[in-house]
């Protein structure tokens, strides 16, 4: 019989491994228990599921008890029963057989290892005998958890089933087995390894037929992918040698541990080929040492997120146990293995978290391994069995041996204490010797629990589980055959009164329900299934299930036959007439539905569908059109069916009015293509004739033709034309009549071309145009015009205007003046522009200049006057060919031209004038185009000369000293006014000037003065005089020439010192006729004479020269530096400077620092002031303290902090208060506190600010309520004391 397996998963994915029981034969800590089954004489012949049967075993008279036993190393005799040995959890059914067999199997209650080829040699498969083929029945067994105790724990935790077995007939068949593709030629071959060694596995495939790479797969046990598992401690790899065509597959595992122990397989698969090899890896353990460890941290799971985080550490602990010496603090105070030893598995995980042991499976598997002791029962000679088993209405017998027969003895059952009654013959309790025995009577599914016995301070426990006897069906449900509307009852009898049965139709549950169609019913052994108005729904396959059988029957529901009375009829409606089709059909209570075209009919607020008896009817209120067709009456569940015609008349209409056109017209653009869709009805479809006039519009037509199809009739003409328009007519006839219609169709085009325009008048960038309206309208009122225009020479035409021109005129504009241009013009209405019309005259635009500028009088003397002007702004194409200038008397309009030719220039004089009169002047510029307007003098001019005062204009740069170097050339140029003509002199420092030394030169309006080569004696200051008559004016220019200075006068060296020398000089007698700016200083060793610079633009007499070299002597020149650049000469010192190397060493005495420190002091006190409101007001006051003090201003005695109407400075000891826009309530007494270590002052002053306010400005500045009502009162105690 296979075993029942379960199979629990580690954290990190694998199965935790099993480990075998110990030779020394001490319990395992968990309680494995083998299972003997005796199943009753009555129910071995019932069992109709055959499973795999274990052995011959004898019957018993009566079912004994399920035995359940510690797995321990006993023989059969202690305990005078036979016992299976120990090693895991064995159910064994017992059949007729000549010996007893029992069976070794791995227990369920412990993890399942790795290792599956165990499974498989645990699993023995032995022949069945022929008479127990039918002797074995499944049985499921409730196990106890991986971790509790069986008398520790609850019933019915989980449920194994043991599986079926093969029917003996298939037992002896061969097992066909697929052939296999032979792939590999070397298979990797198993080993043994100690804890912590490596190991490689070698598998070859040879791949000369191969085209390409085979897949290689590594399994541990049955299901373990090891693909998934690379890393640390496995490695996978695989090669290809191309010489040889053989890929070789390679598993490393590196370190190995104990759980690495198993069975290990590799899969070849190459499309249909596959091949596999099994090995196996044995892991020496090592040798079971001291147990002088700490298991708390033993036991501890890593957290250091590494590859093996989660694994134990305790194997690694065992192994340097002796490389490192235990100190006493690491002994621990509690022997947590004598604990665990000496306690249940179910307090395992209790003690294991009270002691801080993470990883309990880690500790249960090491359990397993150390060796334990049990003690002896004081109390018991004999405990009870693990677990019993009886049948249903049998009796069990608990049996216990004292030890001790004076120790009172109590029986439980699921932990509440089991008294005898007089009355009950339940439980009876028995004695025989030291034997205490207690009988169940009468044995029911209640007293499937969980019974223990208690002897003084002792307890023992079992299981009794109570086996139910199957129900048999004694007689069967028979086959019924009815018709609808029928009573079906359906009956069978059972071996048991009061059996729960279960119906079922075609493999589902009946439902029994309220509401249900079905009735179940239950007479002593009989039951019944009853429907009572059955349909054809009923049809099926019936069923009743027992614990003991089933029985079925088939149930067949047939419908009545089926009778006309009255068969539909065809009908022929005229539209939105009413419709009632009507049949009649026995039998009567048979519903049916109605179909039109093969369309299931739904009744609606039209459609009214009546059955009544044997009537059925159809009725609609209106018909139309879609109501005709094919009706069929179809009763429900029948293959008849009835048929009628529904014909629908209809006169012909044509509906215009769906088009929505005014006055039936119909509007089109000549070019697009037209078709008119009109609907049309009528019954049968009508006959539809399209006429224009006389003439009939045929289907066939061309570019104009006629179509009807379904329920409209449309008008198609491809390209519509002018020709088109007109009226047209519809005809349509049908057998109910004949109905016509006519509809206008309009074809609008665009506009012909307008006459090319005419251009009478031409400015200089515009010009005037005028037309006339096209000849054709194109059957759409002008809405307006289009105006292009071009040069002559292009081709390139330019719209003038975006908004439509409703007038016959424009006037284009902004055309360049001299090219010539040609415009045309395009007509447009509601249907779009037509062509454009033929090109006007080429015309050019030509303007004449506008008018000349700045007309001013420019000369007069009393015959002549003599004006000037410019040129005008604005010239044009035509260019200018002169001026004309012309002048009129002052009071007459007779306007004589001075010039009768044009003259060029911008300035003319009229001469002949008579004196004393005055006269108008204008000028006019002449082009081609014709004059332009007149520029007019402003105000009469007199003839008479006029005298204007002199006035020099000196040039701004000649407004300062005018520099220049001996040898630069001198130019002036000094213009001035006058009339007439001024007189012009020049003096030099008062005197008058030598024309061989300076030249100068006069004309009208300006002086020069020239020097070809200046030198130092032409400095000075120069005089210009202008006179006109009695009137004069004079300037001064400073003319200062300079040159390069001369040498210092002397130059001494006062001391010298270290690697110092003091160097003092004079500055230069000559200084160049410029002040010096500065002197440059060289030095130059004695021995070799080279000058160096020390330093440049240096500005004292005096200097100190520094970095002489100790041992040298040296010798210093001084150049002397104005504007013009350096001396040409250097003062040289007479002496030189010999820098001896010092032997003294200066002591610097030493000073004792001034204490400087000083409590603040003011200086300069507050002041008291007044302000006016609006306008920053300032406090200022000066304070002197050391250290620095700290400044504090307050108002009323109240600090100033973070207020932005106030400023706070402090300078240099210098305290400013800034009042930004005080207002009447910033008065009052304001504070100056300065603080520092030493101490603190403080100065007041008083501010007073005038010009109040009133409240509404003071609310509207922001000002809080409770500072306007104190400003307020303190301007009302102000008025008063005033």
């Amino acid at each position: 019989m296979p075993e029942p397996t379960k199979k629990d998963e580690t954290p990190n994915g694998q199965p935790e491994e099993s480990v075998a029981p110990e030779s020394n034969g001490a319990p395992m800590p968990l309680p494995e228990i083998s299972l003997e089954v005796s199943p009753p004489p009555e129910a071995v012949s019932e069992v109709q599921e055959p499973v795999e049967p274990v052995g011959k075993m004898p019957e018993p008279p009566e079912p004994e008890p399920l035995q359940a036993v510690e797995a321990q190393e006993q023989s059969p005799t202690e305990n005078g029963s036979n016992q299976p040995p120990p090693g895991g959890v064995g159910v064994t059914e017992q059949a007729e057989a000549a010996s007893p067999a029992v069976k070794e199997e791995p227990g369920p209650c412990s993890p399942p290892q790795l290792d599956d080829d165990h499974e498989a040699a645990t699993t023995p498969s032995p022949t069945p005998h022929a008479e127990d083929a039918n002797s074995v029945k499944k049985l499921s067994v409730d196990l106890p958890n991986d971790s509790v105790h069986v008398s520790a724990m609850g019933r019915k935790d989980s449920v194994w089933s043991l599986g079926e077995g093969l029917n003996p007939d298939e037992l002896d068949k061969p097992i066909d087995t697929p052939p296999l593709s032979i792939l590999l030629i070397e298979k990797p071959q198993g080993g043994t390894i100690p804890v912590g060694a490596d190991i490689s596995f070698v598998a070859k495939v040879e791949c000369k037929d191969l085209l390409r790479k085979p897949t290689i797969k590594w399994f541990k046990g049955k299901w373990m992918d090891l693909a998934s598992k690379t890393g640390k401690h496995l490695q996978l790899k695989e090669t290809f040698d191309r010489l040889t065509k053989i890929h070789t597959f390679e598993m490393h595992i590196i370190k190995a541990k104990e759980n690495y122990s198993g069975n290990y397989r590799c899969e070849v698969t190459y499309k249909d080929k596959f091949d596999s090899c099994s090995f196996d890896l044995e892991i020496q353990e090592a040798e079971q040492g001291s147990q002088n460890i700490d298991i708390r941290s033993a036991f501890k799971r890593s957290s250091e997120g590494q590859e093996d985080a989660g694994e134990l550490d305790f194997s690694g602990l065992l192994k340097h146990r002796n490389q490192r010496e235990p100190r006493q603090d690491d002994t621990p105070e509690v022997d947590v293995w004598e604990i665990l030893k000496n306690s249940r598995p179910d307090e395992y995980e209790k003690i294991a978290f009270m002691y801080g042991i993470t990883d309990l499976r880690g500790l249960l598997r090491r359990m397993k391994k150390i060796p334990r002791e049990e003690k002896k029962s004081e109390a018991f000679a004999k405990k009870l069995e693990s677990a019993y088993q009886a049948d249903k209405g049998g009796k069990i017998r608990l049996v216990v041996d004292l030890a001790d027969p004076t120790v009172d003895l109590k029986w439980y059952k699921n932990g509440q204490e089991i008294r005898p009654t007089p009355n009950q013959r339940k439980y009876i309790f028995e004695q025989k010797g030291t034997q205490r025995i207690m009988v169940i009577n009468n044995c029911s599914m209640n007293d499937d629990a969980a019974y223990s016995v208690a002897a003084g301070d002792e307890k023992c426990s079992t299981e009794l589980f109570v086996k139910e006897l199957p129900v048999k069906i004694v007689r069967g449900i028979e086959m019924v055959k009815t018709t609808v509307n029928e009573r079906i009852e359906l009956e069978c009898e059972v071996s048991e009164e009061g059996a729960q049965v279960k119906w079922m139709k075609n493999g589902v549950e009946v439902p029994t329900g309220v509401r249900s169609r079905y009735r179940v019913k239950c007479e002593g052994t009989k039951h019944f299934l009853v429907i009572d108005d059955s349909s054809r729904e009923d049809t099926g396959t019936y069923s009743i299930m027992a614990t003991g059988g089933t029985s079925e029957a088939r149930v067949q529901v047939d419908l009545k036959p089926l009778k006309i009375f009255q068969d539909l009829q065809d009908i022929t409606v005229k539209l939105g007439q009413p419709l009632n089709m009507h049949c009649e059909i026995y039998p009567g209570n048979v519903p049916g539905r109605w179909y039109r075209n093969g369309q299931l009919i739904q009744p609606n607020d039209r459609i009214n569908i009546i059955h009544k008896h044997k009537n059925h009817r159809l009725e609609i209120a209106t018909c139309s059109l879609h109501d005709a067709g094919d009706y069929t009456f179809v009763p429900e569940g029948y293959s008849q069916s009835l048929s009628a015609k529904i014909h629908i008349i209809d006169p012909p209409r044509v509906h215009l009015d769906s088009l929505n056109l005014p006055e039936q017209t119909m509007t089109i653009v000549a070019g697009n293509k037209l078709r008119l869709e009109i609907p049309i009805t009528g019954e049968p479809a009508p006959r539809v004739v399209w006429m224009k006039g006389e003439r009939v519009i045929l289907e066939s037509g061309n570019r104009v033709r006629a179509e009807t199809y379904g329920d409209q009739t449309s008008l198609t003409i491809d390209v519509t034309e002018r020709e088109d328009t007109g009226n047209y007519k519809i005809v349509l006839q049908n057998e109910a009549g004949e109905a016509t219609a006519s509809i206008k169709i309009k074809v609008v085009d665009i506009p012909d071309p307008p006459e090319a325009p005419l251009v009478p008048l031409v400015g200089g960038d515009w010009c005037s145009m005028t037309w006339e309206p096209p000849k054709y309208d194109g059957g759409s009122p002008i809405l307006g015009y289009f105006i292009e225009r071009k040069k002559k020479q292009s081709s390139r035409w330019m719209r003038l205007n975006f908004d439509l021109i409703k007038e016959l005129l424009f006037e284009p504009k902004k055309m360049i003046e001299g090219v010539p241009y040609e415009v045309r013009i395009f007509a447009v209405n509601a249907i779009g522009v037509s062509k454009p019309s033929e090109p006007s005259k080429a015309f050019t635009p030509l303007a004449v200049t506008s008018e000349p500028t700045m007309l001013v009088v420019d000369d007069v003397t009393d015959t002549s006057v003599t004006v000037k002007w410019r040129p005008p702004e604005t010239i044009g194409a035509a260019g200018l060919d002169g001026y004309l200038v012309e002048y009129c008397i002052e009071g007459t309009d007779d306007w004589v031209t001075s010039n009768t030719d044009l003259t060029e220039k911008t300035k003319h004089t009229i001469t002949g004038l008579p004196p004393g009169a005055k006269i108008l002047v204008r000028v006019k510029a002449i082009n081609a185009a014709g004059a332009s307007n007149p520029r007019t003098l402003q105000h009469s001019v007199m003839v008479k000369e006029v005298i204007e005062p002199p006035k020099i204009r000196v040039p701004r740069h000649l407004k300062q000293t005018y520099t220049r170097r001996v040898g630069e050339a001198v130019n002036l140029v000094v213009p001035f006014m006058g009339k007439p003509r001024p007189k012009v002199s020049w003096l030099k420092d008062g005197k008058p000037i030598e024309p061989s030394h300076v030249n100068i030169r006069n004309t009208e309006c300006d002086s020069i003065i020239f020097i070809r080569k200046a030198e130092r004696s032409h400095s000075g200051k120069y005089e210009m005089a202008v006179q006109v008559e009695n009137h004069v004016d004079t300037a001064i220019i400073d003319i200062q020439i300079v040159d390069l200075p001369g040498p210092p006068q002397s130059i001494t060296i006062e001391d010298v010192w270290g690697g110092n020398v003091a160097l003092v000089w004079t500055p230069p007698k000559d200084n160049g006729n410029a002040p010096i700016i500065g002197y440059t200083i060289q030095k130059a060793d004695k021995k070799t004479m080279e000058w160096f610079t020390c330093i440049e633009h240096y500005h004292r007499t005096c200097i100190t020269i520094t970095e002489l070299v100790v041992g040298n002597e040296y010798f210093f020149r001084i150049y002397s530096e104005n504007m013009c650049g350096l001396s040409e000469t250097a003062t040289q010192t007479k002496k030189s400077a010999l820098i001896m190397k010092e032997g003294l060493q200066v002591k610097t005495p030493e000073y004792n620092d001034h204490d400087f420190k000083e409590a603040p002091k003011f200086t300069q006190p507050l002041i008291h002031t007044s302000a006016v409101a609006g306008y920053n007001a300032t406090l200022n006051c000066s304070v002197r303290a050391n250290p620095r003090p700290k400044v504090i201003w307050m108002k009323n005695k109240i600090m100033i902090v973070d207020d932005p109407r106030y400023r706070m400075f402090s300078n240099q000891g210098v305290c400013t208060l800034e009042i930004r826009k005080p207002s009447p309530y910033d008065g009052g007494l304001y504070t100056c506190k300065a603080i520092n270590d030493l101490g603190e002052a403080q100065v007041e002053c008083k501010l007073e600010v005038k010009g109040g306010f009133t409240f509404y400005e003071l609310m509207q500045r922001g000002v809080p309520l409770n500072l306007i009502d104190k400003y307020l009162s303190e301007v009302k105690v102000v008025e008063q004391e005033k």
